[in-house]
């Protein structure tokens, strides 16, 4: 085969895997009640394998180091929902009320962006002609965001059940399913790589929940404590939703420093002292993600911010809230599959928080004279 056809041949090659990966994603997205248990049950069971085998060592039987795991996460799931249940419930009451409240101490605010509603809507009165003439519009109502939350929240608590189950089952074999890899390579050195991977992707993933659960639990007693000194109500149930917020990168932040802010404006009657609390909020969560996450999980752990957010969008947007909370532990398995696979090492690199100074060093000298060419 000569060069132009080898060419030809390279191309189509990348066509072809472009369009099977754009495949994926859609039977990703239709299948989505099928696959996201799925992928929870093996995320969990690579995260608890460690665990497991560690238990295993002191003599208890996998299935009962399995169970301990699974049950023992499911406990702590449940406590924690448990915790934030009664003040969640009596919130959702009092909504209606706050929201009022809210709108009353923004009215002036809220005047103002009415006015440049108007004055918008009388300037596309004016390019469209000025037709007077009423036209019929059909409102499809939407449900709401609150409603969409829990409901989100809802379809992702039974697919949590599911993947503990799978989780269980998997954990339970041992190492059965490893050796059914092993088997199904053909080259000696292929089964060495996928055993390295592997083990790879549980200690990455087994660090990764413990530390972030760590990170989450500090910056929980920290707002928590914040919250209580600023004079905010229910400081304890604000420091148990930052934790649990926090494993949603960027958009957890985000949402947890909106509701301390609406709270603080329903509850203080000064608005410039209702900021104090969600800027210490916003405060708090800024040093954690900047200095104490990177500084925690290690170079080794660490993916640039942009994969990462970008990460959390795409997968909010394929699976919604489960998505976004499985993003980054998805981002980190691509991440250990591509540091082990030449092929995939460039893009491992992009995926990384740095280049490599050698590496780029190397690049630059191999890299063409803009003056010569």
């Amino acid at each position: 085969m000569n060069q132009p056809q080898a060419d030809q041949q390279q191309i189509t090659n990348r066509i072809l895997g472009a369009i099977l990966l754009v495949l994926c994603f859609a039977v990703l997205y239709v299948a989505k009640d099928l696959v996201l248990p799925l992928v929870l049950g093996v995320l969990l069971a690579l995260t608890l394998s460690p665990f497991v085998r560690a238990v295993g060592r002191l003599g208890v039987p996998v299935p009962v180091a399995a169970i301990l795991a699974t049950f023992g996460l499911a406990a702590l799931a449940v406590a924690g929902v448990a915790m934030l249940g009664g003040a969640v419930t009596s919130w959702f009451d009092d909504i209606p009320r706050i929201t009022e409240e809210v709108k009353y101490k923004l009215r002036d605010l809220s005047h103002t962006l009415q006015t440049v509603k108007e004055a918008s809507e009388q300037v596309g009165n004016v390019t469209s002609g000025g037709a007077t003439e009423e036209t019929e519009k059909v409102v499809v109502q939407q449900p709401g965001l609150i409603t969409a939350a829990v409901s989100s929240l809802a379809e992702f608590s039974t697919s949590l059940v599911v993947g503990l189950i799978l989780a269980l089952f998997l954990l339970s074999s041992g190492n059965m399913y490893y050796l059914k890899i092993v088997q199904a390579l053909p080259r000696s050195s292929d089964k060495e790589r996928a055993l390295r991977i592997i083990h790879d992707i549980e200690r990455r993933m087994s660090y990764y929940l413990l530390a972030i659960t760590t990170i989450n639990a500090g910056l929980g007693l920290s707002v928590a404590g914040a919250m209580y000194l600023v004079g905010v109500p229910y400081p304890l149930v604000w420091g148990l939703a930052a934790f649990a917020l926090n494993f949603l990168p960027y958009l957890g932040g985000a949402l947890g420093t909106l509701g301390v802010a609406a709270f603080s404006l329903v509850t203080f009657d000064s608005i410039s002292y209702a900021m104090v609390a969600p800027a210490i909020y916003f405060t708090l969560t800024s040093l954690e993600a900047q200095f104490i996450t990177p500084v925690l999980l290690g170079i080794r752990m660490q993916m640039n911010t942009v994969a990462v957010f970008v990460s959390v969008i795409f997968w909010a947007w394929l699976w919604g809230i489960p998505g976004a909370l499985i993003a980054v532990p998805i981002l980190a398995v691509i991440k250990t599959v591509c540091d082990h696979i030449d092929g995939l090492s460039t893009f491992g690199n992009f995926l990384s928080v740095a280049a490599d100074p050698i590496d780029h060093e190397t690049a630059c000298e191999d890299a063409p004279d803009p003056e010569q060419t």
